[in-house]
């Protein structure tokens, strides 16, 4: 057993480097380190809020209203909000103690080193999705304000968030901090102007019966639509793209850091929630006006609320800059974190690390093909089919932490990323989400039955929690490690769960690491870092 090439801190953990490439580019693939968690819990988590800045929340409100009737809606809206509630707090907990992305925690979880690879492209397939909605909605408020064809308003979408996301954290902490003030003011106000002003809006709001006479409640109709909302279930892994950065949590910032975890994690349904509502309220005041179809669009909802505040000219562009900034705020989490999710999957598959700044470009580039693809106007349908593929993937992982962790100690507690102490698959993580999906998107499509069609998100969500503790005592937890030994004599972590923060030298990259990224290969005797652990070396 190794003791590790052990180093005392020095000005070279500040500039740890990677096959020429600069490591603490937000430590992609990896553990974030504490030398570089150095933002305070309130800057993490408002940092993180500002990535669910999405106007799409407005459309998705909207659109099951439209559909089905506001309290059809609302109801559904607030089942699917309680769902995505109770699922990410397990995971936002996890990440932000143990500082590592979802797509680290997912290895460890149940799915093996290359079984994850299925939830990387689920992931970044949710990004390429949002980030097209985001960039249609940006591009319909240049076309209305500034008569900007559709086509040059996707592709300046596209552009904008180019220089923020190269940076990473440090460049999107600042820009998420100095806008959200203003986005929060633009949003709620005139909303709150409206109702003030014109209080009847909102018992005709809630009378409204839907395009198709909605009117009763139906169970079918609510949850038909919390499956549209729970497509934005994958969102947590945006939001822990983020919480990864918190620092340790001290007797000291004890309070701010819970604060900030529920907040930044799954505390940001709660405004997404409020957002869809307001959305669905935004439709049925403008639907006489401009018909159903604008009625859905977050720029024609802001513009017919600020008329009643301000001039047209005057509301035509305050309407345009919310529309700018919400989509810079949300579409630079979506580049980013699709970065990271396209490039995670790309170097397990091929063992080759080609650095984030690639599947950047690659991501912006597949969010265009979208939305010149006019995807918004199939939103319904894409955000209800991979609502299952979601939540099939989030509850899997949230049942492994809960249950098979916590409950049943078939998993091991501290996360595992490292490839070498991780079989390829693991049967139980990897068996239980193919099974969800599949279960609920047979459901999805009828082929259940129409008495279970409009339950496909809840059948995801029931069968990821069965499955996963079930799969687990079946195997008896004996697929989780093909190791327990991982060669360093030194802790991982203590005794109270902090990260062992001593440096050990990388003898691949010759690099410097924190303990938690460290391992020895079976075949060697000296320490490597788990990204050279996963690469195939010429």
């Amino acid at each position: 057993m190794s003791t590790g090439q052990q180093t005392t801190p020095s000005s070279s953990q500040t500039d740890d480097r990677h096959d020429g490439k600069r490591a603490d580019d937000d430590y992609p693939l990896r553990y974030a380190p504490s030398h570089y968690r150095r933002w305070s819990p309130a800057t993490v988590a408002i940092t993180a809020l500002g990535g669910i800045a999405y106007l799409a929340d407005f459309s998705i409100g909207a659109s099951i209203a439209l559909s089905y009737g506001t309290w059809n809606a609302i109801l559904g809206i607030l089942v699917a909000a309680f769902i995505i509630f109770i699922s990410g707090f397990p995971l936002a907990w996890y990440a932000a103690r143990y500082n590592i992305d979802l797509d680290l925690i997912s290895r460890g979880a149940g799915f093996g080193y290359s079984g994850s690879i299925l939830t990387s492209l689920v992931f970044a397939s949710f990004t390429c999705i949002l980030f097209a909605l985001e960039g249609s909605i940006m591009a319909q408020g240049l076309a209305l304000g500034l008569g900007l064809p559709l086509w040059a308003g996707y592709l300046l979408s596209t552009l904008v968030v180019f220089p923020f996301v190269l940076y990473g954290m440090k460049a999107l902490a600042k820009m998420q901090v100095w806008t959200t003030p203003l986005w929060l003011l633009l949003m709620l106000g005139p909303v709150s102007y409206l109702i003030y002003k014109q209080p009847a809006l909102v018992p005709h709001f809630l009378s409204f019966p839907g395009l198709s006479g909605h009117e009763a409640l139906s169970l079918s109709a609510i949850m038909l639509s919390s499956g549209v909302a729970l497509a934005l279930m994958a969102q947590i892994g945006e939001q822990i793209d983020y919480l990864r950065f918190m620092p340790t949590k001290t007797k000291e910032n004890r309070l701010s850091w819970w604060l900030s975890v529920i907040a930044a994690g799954p505390g940001w349904v709660i405004l997404g929630a409020l957002k869809q509502i307001i959305g669905a309220f935004l439709a049925v005041f403008i639907l006489k006006q401009v018909g159903a179809h604008t009625a859905t669009e977050p720029v024609h909802q802001f513009l017919a609320a600020l008329q009643t505040i301000f001039t047209p000219t005057l509301a035509m562009i305050l309407a345009v800059v919310l529309v700018v900034i919400s989509q810079i705020k949300i579409n630079v989490t979506n580049a980013y974190s699709g970065s990271l999710a396209w490039t995670s999957a790309y170097t397990r598959l091929t063992g080759h690390f080609p650095g984030r700044l690639v599947f950047l470009v690659i991501n912006l580039l597949l969010a265009l093909a979208l939305m010149e693809g006019n995807m918004f106007s199939i939103l319904q349908a894409i955000l209800s089919l991979y609502a299952d593929c979601a939540i099939a993937w989030i509850m899997t992982v949230t049942a492994d932490i809960v249950f098979n962790k916590y409950l049943l100690g078939l998993s091991p507690k501290e996360p595992e990323f490292r490839r070498t102490m991780l079989p390829a698959v693991n049967p139980v993580g990897t068996g239980a989400f193919l099974l969800a999906t599949l279960v609920s998107i047979l459901a999805y499509e009828g082929v259940l039955g129409a008495g279970l069609q409009p339950y496909s998100a809840l059948i995801a969500f029931l069968v990821a929690s069965i499955a996963t503790p079930l799969l687990a005592l079946l195997t008896r937890g004996r697929t989780y490690l093909l190791r327990d030994d991982d060669g360093i004599a030194a802790p991982r972590f203590h005794s109270d769960g902090t990260a062992n923060t001593d440096l050990h030298r990388c003898i691949s990259c010759e690099g410097e690491y924190e303990r938690p990224d460290m391992l020895c290969l079976p075949e060697q005797d000296d320490t490597v870092c788990s990204l050279c652990a996963g690469l195939k070396k010429p």
